[in-house]
């Protein structure tokens, strides 16, 4: 029971980032690169003036930590944190473009492959171990996946390309541990942005004017980016990545359901049974978690 606090961090997460498409619909007329710029900087500046103004303490505390590893955990961390910024930009992009040119369809579908491409990743490089019920829901993921590829090969392609940026993001940051969260968070965004600045002249269009774009950005990047990637790093401290990505699929099911009832986007009767089979396989993936809180529940009505 001790994990649940971190389960209760990645399903908040998990819960806001399937309604990204409320903030992010309203300024889908504005090219993908200056929403991606805009985003960006804006958390950068937010989370450096937090971090200078009331973690100056812990700022230190991280620079004497990293100065105390060995060579070779130096090389690891930089190596993590670099990469793990890169991936968190490369899926910001491919998300927002795939959401205002492709489908929410498609982007629904990409948080439905990740926790597939997160498992896998997560078995293979960092030997995590699932068990034989665990493996079942993977299957169960996998067959829910194929049926809404069968609907829609070409959402599949650009589904799988962003699973993938997060999937890694996922898997590197499990592994980067010893470090305040929030500045490692700052770190990632901060480094984005400056990978960002040198094409914003080249690449951005003319600054926007409208109130609502500004309103929609900064929305962006306090509730559905700055907060629920804390409160992932958070859950990867204390749960496996693999668990951390099928909890993921809270994500899409959200999207989904504004895909159908929201946007009007059109919805056969294949997708709705496929999303089924993976809801189920959530329940399934984390089924040992569950009775174990029923369990504490029973125990506990006995006692009072």
């Amino acid at each position: 029971m001790k994990t649940t606090k971190y389960y209760l961090a990645a399903i908040t997460a998990y819960t806001i980032w399937g309604f990204f498409s409320l903030a992010l619909k309203p300024i889908h007329d504005y090219p993908s690169l200056d929403i991606l710029f805009n985003r960006v900087f804006s958390c950068s500046i937010l989370m450096l003036l937090i971090v200078f103004i009331f973690k100056r303490k812990r700022i230190k505390e991280t620079i004497e930590i990293f100065k105390a590893l060995s060579k070779a955990e130096k090389r690891k961390t930089i190596l993590l944190n670099f990469g793990g910024s890169t991936f968190l930009m490369a899926n910001w992009f491919t998300f927002i473009y795939v959401m205002n040119h492709v489908s929410v369809k498609a982007t629904s579908l990409a948080y439905l492959v990740c926790p597939i491409l997160t498992t896998l990743l997560a078995y293979f490089l960092l030997h995590e171990k699932l068990s034989k019920v665990q493996w079942v829901s993977v299957g169960l993921s996998v067959s829910g996946c194929l049926l809404l590829s069968y609907a829609d090969i070409m959402d599949m392609f650009f589904s799988i390309i962003i699973g993938l940026t997060y999937a890694g993001y996922l898997v590197s940051q499990r592994v980067n541990k010893g470090f305040d969260k929030f500045i490692t968070l700052t770190f990632h965004i901060t480094f984005a942005a400056i990978v960002l600045l040198p094409f914003y002249p080249f690449y951005s269009g003319p600054v926007p004017t409208e109130f609502k774009f500004y309103l929609c950005i900064e929305t962006i990047a306090v509730l559905f980016t700055i907060f629920p990637l804390f409160l992932n790093l958070y859950a990867l401290s204390g749960i496996n990545s693999s668990t951390v990505g099928m909890l993921l699929n809270i994500n899409p099911m959200i999207a989904f359901g504004l895909a159908n009832f929201v946007y009007h986007e059109k919805i056969s009767s294949l997708q709705i049974g496929a999303y089924g089979i993976i809801f189920m396989a959530v329940l399934v993936f984390n089924s040992h978690h569950l009775f174990a809180i029923r369990q504490k529940w029973i125990l506990a009505s006995k006692n009072t």
